[in-house]
């Protein structure tokens, strides 16, 4: 069985509570599975790239240093997942795809956040997949799919139940603005890498642990599946 990437958004994990019971839908899939799961950096980001833009109003390279500090919001978020694992994840938070190549010798759990200024989660998580074999990534979130706007916004929004890869990226060159903490489909770059080496993604809501635990198990889920 091939690994599987994770792609956890930040804004799940602003509950404690969350990692605990992630924690426990995960683990007993560890004894037969090998999983990279990358943590957004949800709330906390917004702040730490915020003070990073107003700490650097009128300089450049402000939004670089807004992606810096949002790096280490994401970091902080695998880290606290990771206590909720315990001893069943590697020891240490992996900061490039290769990491996980040897991490996942020695656990079958390796928990990553962000790598780069420039370059998402959503992305790194299609890096890893790459880079350790994984040809599925599920992108848990607290939206239940991808819509063709945003659903929160508008009523009459509508959830794709699958895309092509082609299709995806059409929807992420829409939103994706390329700055820390703005909300798109899926960053653009991830976007493209899942499509140059045919990795499926799943989006499902994060929040639904039963749909979640649906789409990690490979069944039917309610979502967007996009090949």
């Amino acid at each position: 069985m091939k690994p599987l990437v994770i792609s956890l958004g930040g804004s799940l994990l602003n509950q404690t509570v969350y990692a605990k019971s992630f924690a426990a839908i995960l683990s007993p899939h560890l004894k037969a599975r090998k999983f990279a799961v990358v943590t957004g950096g949800g709330q906390k980001a917004a702040l730490y790239a915020d003070a990073a833009r107003t700490r650097m109003a009128g300089k450049a390279g402000a939004e670089f240093y807004a992606d810096f500090d949002a790096i280490n919001a994401t970091r902080e978020n695998a880290s606290g997942l990771k206590k909720a694992f315990g001893t069943l994840a590697f020891s240490k938070i992996i900061t490039h795809p290769l990491d996980a190549v040897s991490a996942l010798k020695k656990k079958n759990l390796v928990l990553s956040g962000g790598f780069l200024p420039g370059i998402t989660t959503d992305a790194c998580s299609v890096l890893i997949a790459e880079a350790i074999g994984a040809d599925r990534v599920v992108n848990a979130s607290r939206v239940d799919g991808i819509y063709d706007k945003n659903p929160s916004e508008f009523k009459d929004a509508r959830r794709y139940d699958r895309l092509t890869h082609a299709e995806l990226v059409d929807l992420a060159v829409k939103f994706d603005q390329r700055k820390a903490r703005t909300n798109f489909v899926f960053d653009l770059v991830a976007t493209k890498l899942a499509a140059r080496s045919s990795i499926a993604v799943d989006f499902v809501d994060g929040r639904d642990l039963l749909q979640l635990t649906a789409a990690i198990e490979g069944k039917a889920f309610v979502g967007t599946r996009v090949r």
